[in-house]
């Protein structure tokens, strides 16, 4: 036989039920309320995700440009101070060394052989192009004048992929050109590298792009940008 409990007591416990059982609900809305707050605006999500997308992008395109650009400057360095790697110690530029005589003298195919070879080691070659790795080497770490870098790197891309003549299986004097692709060769992908990073105003970011821009200059001619 079960004993019964006193009303007082009974009274008191389903008090202290209605008491608590509200937190409980009350703790469950909050947290139904919450996963609905955080699920309720999938454009607002969509756009942090963008957001992060375009920053990503951004960092992307800047090391790209910083890369290239370390390789044009690098090979100025190289040749007008021979520092050993292309060009050996004593033969650089500022030693009497030619830049441009040894590549083109060596040409040995294509349509404008004869021409590069009466080119080789002339005085206005080798400063254009010196001019033109040091111009698009600076103009790329910094993150400015794009555009401008982008056409001479382009020009300086095609006269060099015309002085290799990748389309070519065999050389003037009949031995292998050692092609390995007739078109897509690493001048292509430098040229098509420099044209996008213009596009995209790759020096806007971890460059001076955004101050570039907001010259008087530049604003008036937005070819330089």
């Amino acid at each position: 036989m079960t004993e019964s409990l006193p009303t007082s007591t009974l009274t008191e416990g389903i008090t202290a039920m209605a008491v608590h059982e509200p937190s409980h609900r009350s703790s469950g809305l909050h947290l139904l309320s919450f996963r609905r707050i955080r699920n309720a605006s999938p454009s607002e999500s969509a756009a942090s995700t963008l957001s992060d997308t375009h920053t990503a992008r951004a960092y992307v395109l800047a090391s790209l440009r910083l890369l290239t650009g370390f390789v044009f400057l690098w090979a100025f360095l190289d040749k007008t101070f021979g520092l050993g790697y292309a060009t050996s110690s004593g033969k650089g530029w500022i030693d009497g060394g030619s830049p441009t005589k040894g590549f083109l003298s060596g040409v040995a195919a294509g349509p404008m052989e004869s021409t590069f070879h009466d080119w080789a080691g002339a005085a206005w070659a080798d400063w254009l192009f010196m001019l033109g790795l040091l111009g698009i080497g600076v103009a790329l770490i910094a993150g400015v004048a794009l555009r401008f870098a982008a056409v001479v790197g382009t020009l300086m891309m095609a006269l060099m992929w015309v002085a290799e003549w990748p389309p070519a299986q065999h050389l003037s004097d009949g031995s292998p050109s050692m092609s390995t692709n007739p078109f897509a060769e690493y001048h292509v992908v430098y040229a098509v590298v420099l044209i996008a990073l213009a596009a995209a105003s790759a020096g806007d970011t971890l460059g001076l792009g955004r101050l570039w821009a907001k010259l008087p200059l530049v604003r008036r001619s937005p070819w330089l940008r």
